[in-house]
Order: structure tokens, then sequence, then C-alpha cells
């Protein structure tokens, strides 16, 4: 098991902050998805309000155990968005 892998923080109070059906098995490790940033790219389940706003609240791509390697694997994009941009 690599339990850096793997954070759950109960007493949270926003435990869990999404619907899940196995509380045991939620991962708070990404609480906020370093994959948001990826815009329509991300890979999760979410959808744009009327005003344009990103909403994930129906995505728990992250927070599942099982996707850590997932998400970590995708950190080259994130490095390459905020990467300088050549004048």
């Amino acid at each position: 098991m690599r339990s850096y892998a793997f954070f759950r923080h109960t007493a949270c109070e926003y435990f869990p902050c999404h619907q899940t059906d196995d509380p045991e098995s939620f991962n708070c490790l990404f609480c906020y998805c370093p994959l948001y940033a990826l815009g329509e790219a991300c890979g999760g389940d979410f959808a744009y309000t009327k005003s344009g706003v990103k909403d994930c609240s129906a995505c728990a791509f992250p927070h599942k155990r099982e996707n850590y390697d997932a998400v970590v694997a995708r950190c080259g994009e994130l490095a390459r968005l905020a990467g300088k941009k050549e004048k």
C-alpha cells in the first residue's frame, strides 16, 4: 500500500464533498482538483454553468483511490500550461 497516495479527512466539515457510495475509499488528497486548470481536457464529469463557470460537483474522479496515478500522470500537462511563453 502506498500511503502517500491516499488521505481521508473525515473531520472536514465538507467530507465527503461529492456523493459517494464508498466513503471509506474517498480520497481527499486532491481536495482541489489539479486537473481543473485543464478545462475541457480534464477528462472528468463536469458541466459549465450558464455564466460559463466550470462546475465539477458531479465529478469524483480525483477522489477515487484508484485514480491517484492517473491524476499524477497529467502533471506534465499542467506544467506546460503554467510554463513561460516565448515572446
